[in-house]
């Protein structure tokens, strides 16, 4: 293996997971199976995220066509779910490998404690020598409490778990910079930190079986680079694709990863969604904070508490426009933030330590 990852996030979309027919592709699974064992052979840890259960719970059951569109996914996802992760335990068998079981939702990430137990879960199980099979949990997940799709989650448990990398195999080469479809489209074989607007050239379309976009996959694999993870967005359906990525014997895209942050700075990146304060800066403080030096968020630069919080929570740190600077954990609750707004030689409302600017 020339890249030198020990510690690897592979997600498996369910347009590489399905046939036309809307059903598993056993055969597909079978060899992708085949490289994650032959892979971890080498000493490399994985854990697999990995779409699927609604179109095996469609190769099991028929749905009343005027069912609730929620109850449908519901009731698939439910049943698919078990197959699925018999189909993998009983392909990972055959290399003497055990796979376990995670489900999830969006709930999990937003709880700093919720969000420990699962990480020391999935340690444990690679210290094992298991292989974690991660999914969205699509039977109490209900629509706004979902993530985009599975590729937000594989960003988020990269994240979680420190890995080096991100491959996301779909059913195109990577990125393209107009319709893969079309013939003077080119694949955008490396992405580097600068923020790139992928609106202006990714297409919208969405697979037939999966929820999100390429748009959706473009900005979770920039967000997940940025915080010092590669990434690889791969087409699945190719024959050894995840060992020719890693070999890099295939066209792909890539984004090159930033250099890393600490864990918990790595955690709040990830949490604008859970954020249950917000304060106003002004713009001095605003300048202080981006500036190149590593500097605190201190009260003297606050105008305003926009939204109150408890100690420990997640704050949104906001310009006078309202515009996004950052996240941070707060050092003490709002109603002290309160008394010392705007005053000097106060303590810190985020230390540096626990600021993520965006």
């Amino acid at each position: 293996m020339s890249t030198g990852y020990q510690r690897i996030v592979i997600k498996i979309g369910s347009n590489v997971l399905t046939q036309a027919d809307g059903l598993p592709d056993q055969a597909r699974i079978a060899k992708l199976v085949g490289q994650i064992a032959a892979i971890k052979e080498q000493g490399v840890e994985i854990i697999l995220v990995s779409s699927g259960a609604v179109a095996s719970g469609r190769s099991l059951i028929k749905v009343a066509e005027k069912a609730d569109a929620v109850a449908a996914r519901q009731l698939l996802a439910s049943i698919g779910q078990v197959k699925l992760i018999n189909t993998y335990s009983a392909l990972f068998g055959h290399y003497k490998i055990l796979c376990s079981q995670i489900l999830v939702t969006k709930e999990d990430f937003r709880d700093r404690l919720h969000y420990l137990n699962m990480r020391n879960c999935l340690e444990v199980l690679l210290q094992h020598q298991v292989i974690p099979v991660v999914n969205e949990n699509d039977v109490v997940s209900v629509t706004e409490l979902m993530f985009t799709d599975n590729d937000e989650l594989a960003g988020l448990i990269a994240s979680m778990l420190n890995a080096q990398a991100l491959i996301v195999l779909t059913n195109v080469d990577g990125i393209y910079d107009g319709d893969p479809k079309l013939p003077n489209s080119k694949l955008i074989e490396k992405i580097d930190g600068a923020a790139v607007d992928f609106s202006s050239f990714v297409s919208s379309d969405k697979s037939q079986f999966g929820r999100g976009g390429m748009i959706t996959k473009s900005t979770m694999a920039h967000k997940t680079a940025q915080l010092g993870i590669a990434v690889h967005i791969a087409n699945g359906t190719k024959d050894d694709i995840l060992l020719d990525v890693l070999n890099n014997k295939t066209p792909h895209s890539y984004f090159s990863p930033d250099k890393s942050k600490s864990g918990k700075k790595k955690w709040i990146a990830h949490s604008a969604h859970s954020a249950t304060g917000s304060v106003v800066l002004n713009e001095g403080a605003k300048n202080a904070l981006l500036s190149n030096k590593a500097t605190s968020l201190l009260p003297v630069g606050i105008v305003k508490i926009a939204a109150e919080f408890n100690k420990g929570e997640i704050i949104k740190i906001v310009d006078e426009h309202d515009k996004l600077i950052g996240l941070g954990i707060a050092e003490y609750g709002s109603e002290k933030a309160h008394e010392r707004i705007g005053q000097k030689k106060q303590k810190a409302l985020v230390h540096y330590d626990y600021l993520y600017l965006s």
